[in-house]
């Protein structure tokens, strides 16, 4: 039904509703041909043609106050249709206002009109006054009872494709559904409507056998025959089949996301549970793409391992704690003078250019560049994220920073790289709402004056001694330079170069 249903919208969407009318009669005028026919088959009268008469006069009445096609809500829908332009959001309140009525316009006018076709034709089939009361009773419980049969999986899928043209991937329906019985009561009500009516169906066709009362089995035959020919299809293909449609928009859904594919939203195209779930996905759904983008964003001014940990975690991850680490720091060498020289933007552009090369360098190697300073940049191996080898780990950044600066800029940009290995505080501090993830203790005071030192030694690269110790594998061509008192140690503290060589 439902490639019915979106074959009548896309072909005769102005005319929608009269194509649901047509539809829903072609649907209902053999049930209530073979229901008149039973009635005068039980009579005896043989007065058949004029029971299908009164059936072809009745049954197109019953469906117009069941459809009321261009009239009412149907007309503004048929609107939208056109092209015309409509409130979207009250457009599809009114598809929900028009499929909840139609179930109890359904119910009571099939009801109606079966005891009403019940009473004429027992009277053309010549039964008795108090027989054809009684025909009348049948016929407004097998009506009422065939309305139920899968009236709500037949105005919600009727209404699926205008709801999708309305909705479509935006928010509209998100708030519109108001949970009903849902899609476990409608389809116990279909049940127990199809079991009510082919009950009924069934024991009047093995009435009117002679045959019935010298073969009991008969009776069995009827019910397996009805069960096949018309129970299975109803029950299956109007109660069950077109409610499972928004469990598999939800199934599709729920496999994008898994894939990372947040762009498409579910359509929201029932008021009951089933639209609900759609919309609590899709602020699920919503609230994913969100995190992502904060994500995405905070990674872009924070370093990308440290915003997934603070997502995951919250900030209390980084009280404080100390870790054995080794920072570097980077500078641009005769940097003033260059930026006296040029205007603002070639200075930004020329740091960013170098950010470019140190940034990937850390973080390929596990380091993490926890700031910078105006022509320079701190990094850290071992914090946040624990490293085995931190010092190898910055020593390889280190190198690999120098040749590419090298290969990029020749002789027109010079850096300098202090690398030092010890204890530090990792942790946040700040107040006021501002917090910032930093390193404290004498190790970073140290790598900032060895990175200091390279303009006096010449070297592009210094290492402590420290580093050097937790080396595990020391590189050939480390030079000795000797121990020098840097600014705020009372010690002297030994210095290493790096053979020019092995840097490049």
């Amino acid at each position: 039904m439902e490639r019915i249903w979106q074959w009548a919208w896309d072909r005769h969407g102005p005319r929608y509703f009269w194509t649901l009318y047509t539809v829903g009669l072609l649907m209902t005028l053999p049930i209530y041909l073979v229901w008149s026919q039973i009635i005068v088959a039980i009579e005896g009268s043989g007065r058949y043609a004029e029971a299908a008469v009164v059936v072809v006069i009745v049954v197109p009445v019953l469906q117009y106050v069941v459809v009321l096609p261009g009239i009412g809500r149907s007309r503004v829908l048929e609107h939208q249709a056109r092209g015309h332009e409509v409130d979207r959001a009250q457009a599809l309140d009114a598809t929900y206002a028009w499929a909840r009525s139609a179930i109890f316009r359904t119910v009571a006018t099939h009801g109606a009109g079966t005891a009403l076709v019940s009473v004429v034709v027992g009277v053309i089939a010549g039964a008795a006054a108090m027989q054809v009361v009684q025909y009348g009773i049948l016929g407004a419980l097998a009506g009422s009872a065939m309305g139920l049969t899968g009236v709500h999986s037949l105005t919600e899928g009727a209404m699926r494709p205008i709801r999708v043209a309305l909705a479509g991937d935006t928010s509209i329906g998100d708030a519109l559904p108001r949970p009903r019985p849902g899609l476990a009561t409608w389809s116990s009500v279909s049940v127990l409507g199809v079991g009510f009516v082919f009950a009924v169906v069934g024991g009047m066709l093995a009435s009117t056998s002679d045959r019935a009362h010298q073969n009991p089995v008969l009776f069995a035959a009827v019910g397996g025959a009805l069960t096949l020919g018309f129970g299975v299809p109803i029950t299956a293909g109007l109660a069950f089949a077109p409610s499972l449609r928004p469990i598999r928009d939800l199934s599709e859904g729920t496999r994008r996301v898994a894939a990372g594919d947040y762009s498409q939203r579910v359509p929201v195209v029932q008021d009951d549970d089933l639209g609900a779930l759609a919309a609590s996905f899709n602020r699920m759904q919503a609230g994913l793409a969100e995190r992502q983008r904060l994500q995405s964003a905070f990674g872009t001014y924070v370093d990308a391992g440290l915003a997934a940990r603070l997502l995951d975690q919250g900030d209390d991850v980084f009280t404080g704690e100390r870790r054995e680490v080794t920072v570097m720091f980077v500078d641009i060498r005769d940097f003033t003078p260059f930026a006296e020289a040029n205007t603002a933007e070639d200075t930004v552009i020329r740091l960013n250019a170098l950010f470019e090369i140190v940034v990937p360098a850390v973080v390929d190697a596990g380091g993490h560049v926890n700031k910078f300073l105006g022509d320079g940049a701190l990094a850290v191996f071992g914090a946040p994220n624990a490293i085995a080898e931190h010092a190898d780990a910055a020593l390889s950044a280190a190198v690999l920073i120098h040749r590419f600066v090298a290969e990029r800029f020749g002789g027109e940009l010079r850096i300098g790289i202090g690398i030092n290995t010890g204890a530090v505080i990792a942790g946040t501090i700040g107040g006021g709402g501002k917090l910032e993830f930093t390193l404290i203790g004498d190790t970073v005071n140290v790598a900032a004056r060895v990175e200091q030192l390279t303009k006096t030694t010449g070297d592009a690269i210094l290492l402590t001694h420290h580093t050097v110790d937790a080396l595990a594998s020391p590189p050939p061509g480390l030079i000795d330079r000797g121990s020098h008192a840097l600014k705020g140690k009372s010690a002297e503290v030994q210095i290493f170069g790096l053979d020019p060589a092995v840097a490049r």
